[in-house]
């Protein structure tokens, strides 16, 4: 794969740790189960973001960029992430959430604020009105005579997902100095950046890896469509082939931004084997994913792609602590 040439602005800390889980292995009786630990990416506890948005702060300032727009939920870890990036780059940032002001602000909330920017919501409940907006205030910012660059849901760009390319060249030389030919990579699929660069990363390589997305927020056929479009672009940018698949599995338990029973057991399971910290919404769903393959009867090493979300984590641990006490 060629070294990249696209604008950067350096956020992250590289490489991050690829180490075997041995006591998870041993709970669950199954084949040798490493976890990359993109939680570890170091900048503002932005995990997996932290990649996506070197590349989307790049392109940002290489195009004389004075402000970026962006949105998603109070919760939205690439919201933080990117309101903690815009600051360290010297530029402003709006973020536009769907639905109206909650009463009480989730730590992400605060934290994006913290971060300087400018919240606004679009008064409709539905994740898709961020869209729209993100789209107007571009156009208002520009009447304003600013140059505004709208990053969209969760960074779900090609430019976003080439962060994944790289990190897949990153993971295979790890996995080449320990001497694994994984069975599987799994790793949580939202918006669909982080599996699709992976993928792209992967074919650029000619890594036949099988690399399985657990949806977590969109009906799988719905996800495979935009995982595989978001990796054909990316590949465009590689200058490489274009992955022929893309696998996803169905790990959205009640539904997006609500915990699952399957995952609450897989948080605990990583918590009690391996001292991990899994949030309800991404990470936990995708190990519950990890584990019932691995009782399917999955043969061979399993990766284990750890994206982040210790702020929801920590929540959803103290949320727990209330309902155990309350």
């Amino acid at each position: 794969m060629k070294q990249p040439e696209h604008p950067r602005f350096p956020l992250a800390t590289l490489p991050t740790p690829l180490h075997r889980a041995e006591r998870l292995e041993r709970a669950l009786d199954g084949p040798p189960v490493w976890i990359k630990r993109d939680d570890l990416t170091g900048f503002a506890m932005a995990g997996n973001k932290a990649r996506k948005l070197e590349y989307s702060m790049g392109e940002a300032l290489a195009r004389g960029c004075d402000v970026v727009l962006t949105g998603g939920g109070p919760g939205s870890n690439h919201c933080r992430g990117t309101a903690a990036a815009a600051r360290a780059a010297g530029v402003e940032c709006v973020v536009l959430m769907y639905g109206e002001e909650p009463a009480v602000h989730r730590a992400n909330l605060a934290l994006i604020r913290g971060f300087g920017a400018d919240v606004r919501f679009t008064g409709d409940p539905e994740r898709s009105s961020v869209d729209a907006a993100l789209e107007m205030t571009a156009k208002e910012l520009e009447a304003e005579g600013r140059r505004p660059h709208a990053i969209p849901r969760g960074g779900a760009t090609p430019v976003g997902a080439y962060g994944y390319a790289v990190a897949a060249r990153e993971l295979a030389g790890q996995l080449d100095a320990a001497g694994v030919k994984p069975a599987a990579v799994i790793a949580a699929t939202g918006s669909g950046g982080t599996q699709a660069g992976l993928l792209a990363g992967a074919a650029a390589l000619g890594r036949a890896w099988r690399i399985v997305g657990a949806t977590v927020s969109r009906p799988p056929e719905e996800c495979r469509e935009r995982v595989q479009e978001l990796a054909a672009g990316t590949a465009d940018l590689l200058g490489g082939p274009a992955p022929d698949r893309s696998e996803i599995v169905d790990a959205r338990g009640p539904g997006y931004g609500v915990a699952s029973d399957q995952g609450r057991r897989a948080a605990r399971l990583a918590a009690d084997t391996e001292g991990l910290l899994l949030d309800p919404v991404f990470t936990a769903k995708a190990m519950g994913a990890l584990i019932e393959m691995v009782r399917a009867g999955l043969d061979g090493p399993v990766v284990f792609v750890h994206t982040g979300g210790e702020v929801e984590a920590i929540e959803e641990l103290s949320h727990a602590e209330d309902r155990s006490t309350g």
